[in-house]
């Protein structure tokens, strides 16, 4: 039961700007995220720290940093608000057949080459009033899209992250070789042929070496990485006019060997890694979004139907 009385002089709207103040660690840029003047702002602050008895944001020449009291009021504030907007301002329900809608979604390139033409070909019989917008986004980029409102949900390897990032499994991969035929006449590739020739890598961050890398280096191996990128989709040029071996996602794997290329088990014991959706708790009550995670899921699906009929 509520208890009205405890809420007398309580400004209910002090909670949403304290919850911002503490995503920006600024009074300034919190004040243009609120569309108030700084001003506004600082006698905001001021009033929060009066109503809790609490600095909860302390000025440092490093910027601000919460007190423990305000870390813990946001761990108990923001399901409680972000219910609050769900309820007040979330449509009750979403008619894809009629709506008209943007979704802006971050994926790394191998993910819209993997989902992206059967979620388009969904929506064109489900959903034409629906468009999607993709956003190039990678493992160490994504939170911070999903917390700044920037992408509406993401696709990727599964990572750990904050409290309130909700995610949902899609689909296990696991890796494979590709490379092109003349290199092993069509043949598996072995261990010995997996270290002997080049590799191309995929590496968001410009780096040498990954798991796999850790991997033989367990076996007292070293492979050769003559090339990184940042995109899967230039790996089927490469591989056609170089000797080298790329280490995929199966999903890119089944589409691209054919004639000139031919994939191939990976020749050592490589974990592979979960796709998973994720997005901001404060969507979670959000229709159309619980709608395009049902489409994204079946598409998901559907992919894994193709791999075990191959």
């Amino acid at each position: 039961m509520i208890d009205e009385r405890r809420f007398r002089g309580i400004d209910l709207n002090l909670l949403v700007t304290f919850l911002v103040l503490m995503r920006e660690r600024s009074v300034s840029r919190a004040a243009a995220k609120l569309f108030i003047g700084q001003p506004a702002a600082s006698a905001a602050l001021a009033r929060l720290r009066e109503q809790f008895g609490d600095e909860l944001l302390v000025r440092t020449p490093a910027g601000m940093v919460p007190t423990a009291r305000a870390q813990e009021l946001e761990a108990t504030l923001t399901p409680v608000v972000e219910q609050m907007q769900a309820a007040l301002f979330a449509p009750a329900s979403f008619d894809p057949a009629g709506a008209e809608h943007t979704f802006t979604v971050g994926v790394p390139d191998w993910v819209e080459i993997w989902l992206l033409p059967g979620l388009l070909g969904r929506l064109r019989e489900q959903a034409p009033g629906v468009r999607i917008a993709v956003r190039a986004s990678d493992p160490f980029s994504f939170v911070e899209m999903l917390e700044n409102g920037q992408i509406d949900l993401a696709i990727g390897p599964q990572v750990d992250g904050p409290r309130w990032l909700r995610t949902r499994r899609l689909r296990t991969m696991a890796f494979r070789c590709l490379y092109r035929r003349s290199l092993t006449d069509g043949t598996p590739l072995t261990l010995d042929q997996y270290v002997a020739n080049p590799h191309v890598l995929v590496s968001y961050r410009a780096v040498f070496e990954s798991a796999a890398d850790e991997m033989l280096a367990g076996l007292g191996l070293r492979r050769d990485v003559r090339c990184t990128t940042p995109r899967f989709a230039t790996l089927p040029e490469l591989l056609r006019a170089s000797p080298l071996i790329a280490t995929v996602p199966d999903v890119l794997a089944e589409r691209w060997a054919g004639r000139q290329l031919v994939d191939s088990p990976i020749p050592f014991a490589l974990p592979g890694f979960v796709a998973t959706a994720a997005w901001h708790a404060r969507r979670a009550q959000d229709p159309a979004l619980v709608w395009l995670l049902g489409a994204i899921e079946v598409v998901a699906a559907q992919g894994r139907r193709q791999t075990r009929q191959r």
